[in-house]
């Protein structure tokens, strides 16, 4: 059978150190959640817009269309890690797949030149694609033949596996497979010619395959195959058409190197890999490969089930589907005194990792499905890093020093660790960080960088520094800012006091005195009714800036109402909350302001300073979504509308990134999905606001349609359903 991968089958308290669930049985089938025929897979602009993600732990990753086509300067089979989780590096862009079978070439690929034409057009032959858990299947129908292609990538390491199984035919198939092969950043684009020539790359047969060296002090990587013969080769391919990039105002043409064709015969029921690597020798069983890969799997669903009943396997397929999707997200990160370091992508194709992105999404990411002991390395490994009572900003992916400019991600920190402890009751690890978290807030009590620092009138936190964006609204076009708000943010302070009760709490876990916490919550709690605009109904979204207080309606006061305290009256909250869904709620998050305010943009598309004035300027947010329906559910009481709020995400997976869900949308409707297609805190907010929704009302999925039902069909006379 040759390299044939195994097919896949049709809280409170756990030591965070060990495996939590160690015994128990859950039922670990994947989902089913994303599969097309060849009405999608037949439709180039349908099949183009679709996109798959598989990662290997590392910040590497592989992405790419269902037709095959390069859409983006991020598509490839190997984008790697050279230098976990940065360095990120196109090595293989593509492999172009011609099968000859009874006497007839059947070319699989599709490729756009620019100019447009289209050659080959292999997405005509997709009669199938589905995703197996993570990993993306095609299946090619070649007359009386299928030819099954999927790929993985390899946890831990730098290697993607492209398998092919010849799963029906009545005569042997010959598969010739030609690599298209770079080096270079992966935020750039490539030329075969530079001003110095025509760039030369080293492509040198090697056991089994070839090695490419890009030039002197270049990573070399590897192209092998345990029973394909190859031809070495030199031969760039020019002017590749990279129209999603064109839509972003950006370089939109690209070349790649043939290094080499791969060739060999299969019969039915055997299959061929090819194993694409920065390791010198990688292990070229393809099967025993997969079957790691789909036992990891098996064991996420296992973990989230068990931690968590609803994301057993009754829960909705496009649940469990962003369970595993959570996964892809979580890093390995490198960090003295942590020796198993961690981290969270915020966001594929092009982010890197980010404090508050990681923070926010830790408890979705990491808690709601079980994955203890990831959650407590990240908190491990982030506070290595803080410094004046700040941790970073972010990581630059050209490895400079962690950048310290932002207000917020310090203190999500706190609601993190809050739900950390209150999942695992790991006081060993709250103990450990106690002291960092002390010399936090002191730290903003007496003042820290870009003036953040408490005002003794109020007890609220400021924060201002000129021509720096603090909080997550942080966009700017050259040196203009485009939503300044300086001064005290909304949601900034609704964290602040959270953070403080926070401390009381840990005060009290430990035994140690929470007066002076206690004392300054009241304070801030006081002060805040400062942010109620009683003319509008809701809050002001920043107090005491530059021009005064700003009553623009945008969605942060919905943490006012979602946090696990509120500073503000119950009857507060609800006009928040109402306010809110009649001005800022769509189908897949809330709008950044509200239609009829002024500088509202609908639309995101264009150059990067046209995106970036409308990114918080109307454009929707997906991570949103779960502190709405979180703050509906506090409000109403009714778990069974809460989760009908979330349920269209369970479409969104099968529109753009495939089997995940994305950054943003515009503002206008039908809400078209724009930036990154795979955004860590929008999967992870709907994660844990469903999980949560879930255990409050016990819902239910009924005949895996996705209705559910629950409490209020009890509190209406009808049994909820077992």
């Amino acid at each position: 059978m040759g390299d044939t991968p195994a097919s896949p089958p049709a809280k409170r308290g756990p030591d965070p150190r060990s495996d939590p669930h160690a015994g128990r049985q859950v039922d670990q089938r994947l989902p089913a959640a994303v599969d097309f025929g060849r009405e999608t897979c037949g439709d180039l602009p349908a099949a183009e817009r679709r996109e798959w993600l598989v990662t290997n732990g590392l910040g590497g990753f592989a992405c790419g269309t269902i037709a095959g086509n390069l859409t983006r300067r991020y598509h490839g089979l190997l984008i790697a890690a050279l230098q976990p989780p940065l360095g990120r590096t196109l090595l293989i862009a593509k492999v172009d797949e011609i099968a000859e079978y009874d006497g007839r070439k059947f070319a699989l690929a599709t490729n756009r030149w620019s100019g447009g034409g289209v050659e080959p057009e292999g997405f005509r032959l997709i009669e199938r694609f589905h995703l197996e858990g993570t990993t993306p299947v095609w299946t090619y129908a070649l007359a009386d033949a299928l030819l099954q292609k999927s790929v993985w990538m390899q946890d831990g390491a730098n290697t993607t596996y492209v398998n092919y199984s010849l799963t029906r035919a009545s005569r042997p198939l010959q598969l010739s497979l030609k690599a298209l092969v770079n080096y270079r950043d992966y935020h750039a684009t490539a030329r075969a010619t530079t001003s110095a020539g025509e760039r030369q790359m080293r492509v040198e047969p090697v056991e089994r395959g070839l090695r490419v060296t890009a030039g002197d002090g270049a990573r070399p990587y590897y192209l092998r195959s345990s029973r394909a013969h190859v031809d070495a080769a030199h031969e760039w391919y020019r002017d590749y058409d990279l129209a999603a990039e064109r839509e972003r105002g950006l370089d939109d043409g690209e070349d790649h190197l043939h290094a080499g064709t791969f060739w060999t015969m299969l019969a039915e029921g055997e299959s061929v890999s090819i194993v694409l690597s920065t390791e010198a020798a990688p292990t070229l069983d393809a099967g025993a490969a997969y079957r790691v890969h789909l036992a990891r799997e098996q064991k996420l669903l296992g973990d989230g089930a068990a931690a968590n009943p609803a994301l057993a396997a009754d829960a909705p397929d496009w649940v469990r589907q962003l369970a595993l999707a959570a996964n892809q997200f979580i890093i390995r990160r490198p960090a003295k005194g942590v020796a198993e370091g961690m981290s969270v992508i915020a966001g594929y194709p092009w982010f890197g990792d980010w404090t508050r992105d990681t923070m926010i999404a830790l408890p979705g990411l990491a808690l709601s499905t079980g994955q203890y002991s990831v959650a407590r390395n990240i908190l491990r490994t982030f506070a290595h890093f803080a410094d004046q009572g700040m941790l970073p900003n972010y990581f630059p992916d050209s490895g400079r020093a962690p950048e310290y400019n932002s207000v917020d991600a310090t203190l999500w920190y706190f609601q993190a660790m809050r739900s950390y402890v209150a999942a695992t009751q790991d006081l060993e690890l709250l103990r450990e960080l106690y002291p960092l978290l002390a010399e936090i807030i002191d730290w903003h009590v007496r003042g820290t960088r870009h003036n953040i620092k408490v005002d003794a009138q109020d007890g609220l936190l400021a924060a201002a520094a000129p021509g720096v964006q603090l909080t997550w609204m942080d966009a700017k076009v050259g040196e203009r800012v485009i939503t300044p708000r300086a001064g005290k943010p909304v949601e900034v302070n609704a964290l602040w006091y959270g953070a403080l009760l926070a401390m009381k709490q840990f005060s009290r876990d430990l035994g140690l005195p929470p007066a002076a916490y206690e004392f300054m919550a009241k304070r801030a709690r006081a002060g805040f009714q400062r942010f109620w605009n009683p003319a509008a109904g809701y809050c002001y979204d920043v107090l005491d800036g530059p021009d005064g207080n700003e009553a623009a309606l945008r969605p942060n006061q919905i943490l006012v109402v979602s946090l696990p305290e509120s500073p503000l009256s119950t009857e507060q909250q609800s006009a928040i909350l109402d306010v809110c869904a009649r001005r800022l709620l769509t189908s897949f998050g809330l709008r950044s302001l509200a239609q009829d305010q002024p500088g509202y943009v609908g639309c995101y598309a264009g150059g990067p300073a046209q995106r970036d004035a409308a990114y918080h300027q109307g454009t929707a947010w997906g991570w949103l979504l779960g502190p709405f329906a979180l703050a509906h559910l506090r409000i109403h009481r009714d778990p069974l509308c809460a989760a009908s709020l979330l349920e269209p995400m369970g479409h969104l997976i099968h529109s753009a990134g495939l089997g995940t869900a994305g950054e943003i949308f515009d503002g206008d409707a039908p809400f078209h999905p724009r930036g990154c297609f795979a955004q860590a805190w929008t999967v992870a907010e709907i994660l844990r606001a469903w999980t949560a929704i879930a255990a409050e009302g016990r819902i239910r999925i009924l005949n895996g349609d996705g209705q559910t039902a629950g409490k209020k069909k009890e509190q209406a006379g009808m049994p909820a359903p077992e």
